[in-house]
């Protein structure tokens, strides 16, 4: 898929949960929204996209992905 339809995509999830007036419980909300429904590869190239510099993604969607990256990089860790 590419970069820039899982940035709508992301940033349309993020912004249902904008409305939810606690930061963290929105950012969580997004962080398990893209855990449940994505496929792992997708994860990946939304994390490489914010690694390259996140065009496009919104605060809230950039909060989730970083959420994510650091989830990916904890489990990396555990594995070696």
């Amino acid at each position: 898929m590419h970069s820039e339809n899982l940035v709508k995509m992301l940033n349309n999830i993020s912004a249902f949960f904008q409305a939810d007036p606690d930061r963290p419980v929105a950012i969580q909300g997004v962080v398990e929204h893209v855990r449940k429904n994505w496929e792992p590869r997708m994860r990946r190239q939304i994390i490489a996209h914010f690694q390259a510099g996140g065009e496009g993604l919104s605060e809230l969607s950039r909060a989730a992905v970083q959420v994510l990256a650091d989830e990916e990089v904890s489990l990396t860790a555990r594995c070696v």
